[in-house]
């Protein structure tokens, strides 16, 4: 088993789309978003999947939803930084990792 430690950037990222959701859509969009991250975290702590590569080495994404990827990297073999949740209508080139 891993152990997944968040940066602040991606806790920033979280809370402001639970609060999107919350303003915009309803709490339904808002749990459906939190239990999405939750699964991804829980596979990512049991170690049996890697997600997508992308150009930056050790840096990989993985779609929780068809708005928001996140980003992490991989530390070693038992640890896990989560970077960005990134929207996905935001262009690239802001996307600082």
């Amino acid at each position: 088993m891993r152990t997944v430690h968040w940066n602040k950037i991606a806790r920033l990222d979280y809370f402001d789309n639970i609060d999107y959701l919350l303003r915009d859509w309803s709490e339904k969009e808002a749990q459906e978003f939190i239990d999405a991250v939750d699964e991804t975290e829980f596979i990512l702590i049991q170690g049996n999947v890697e997600f997508q590569n992308t150009d930056m080495p050790e840096i990989k994404r993985c779609v929780i939803c068809k708005q928001i990827t996140l980003f992490y990297r991989i530390i070693d073999k038992k640890n896990i930084e989560l970077l960005r949740f990134w929207n996905n209508y935001q262009h690239a080139n802001k996307l600082n990792l």
